[in-house]
């Protein structure tokens, strides 16, 4: 079913490539997105989220936020590990270094103190659902209740609907979109590495969609 439904989308969408204009491709684009306030909202902390795409512009636009004095505090998340590389380290593998160095060096050299960045492993991650329901109880834990949550442009829609979901009553939540993530809503089409990103966020709208369908059918 997962794969007829992908296998639609992917038809529907070349369709409208195909035959679609300009204006209807740029509709499709600016539906993933959240545009922020002008300025963001004081928060306690900035969290940044972790799916592997455009990290570097999520990192960067927290330690501006943090300069501005918007937030405190930086909460990253990482370290996730396949069946395979768990069976690696069981063998005896040893990391040359732990999985958030790299992120702290680069936040510093922005101007972040170490003392302020808080570092959740979060080792069985595999999706924003998954990584929501691993890193939000935690923030909690620590009586953080408003936050910015940093990802890509076109992560900020999916994003802020799970996390606002699952923690309405309980975290003050702000999605921010990376003002450096490369993303171009009006000529993403013409990027493959950007109609990649386009093909795998609405492929995970119609994933999540199925999901909580067939949960509320069991």
């Amino acid at each position: 079913m997962k794969r007829i439904l992908f296998i639609s989308f992917l038809l529907m969408l070349a369709l409208i490539v195909y035959w679609g204009s300009n204006s209807m491709l740029s509709a499709i684009g600016k539906a993933l997105i959240v545009h922020p306030s002008p300025v963001p909202s004081q928060a306690q902390a900035a969290v940044v989220l972790n799916t592997d795409q455009e990290y570097y512009s999520r990192l960067f636009e927290s330690a501006q936020l943090y300069r501005a004095g918007l937030v405190k505090t930086i909460i990253l998340n990482g370290n996730r590990k396949t069946e395979i590389l768990k069976q690696i380290e069981a063998d005896g593998f040893t990391p040359a270094c732990i999985w958030y160095e790299d992120y702290l060096r680069i936040l510093s050299l922005y101007g972040v103190d170490e003392d302020d960045v808080i570092c959740i492993s979060a080792e069985d991650v595999y999706d924003t659902v998954t990584e929501a329901q691993t890193v939000g109880p935690q923030i909690l834990s620590r009586g953080i209740d408003r936050i910015l949550l940093i990802t890509s442009k076109f992560h900020t829609r999916r994003a802020g609907f799970i996390w606002n979901r699952m923690f309405r009553d309980q975290l003050q939540i702000q999605i921010i979109g990376a003002r450096t993530d490369p993303f171009d809503p009006d000529h993403w089409w013409q990027s493959g590495r950007q109609v990649r990103w386009v093909l795998a966020e609405y492929g995970a709208w119609l994933y999540y969609g199925w999901k909580q369908l067939t949960q509320t059918g069991s």
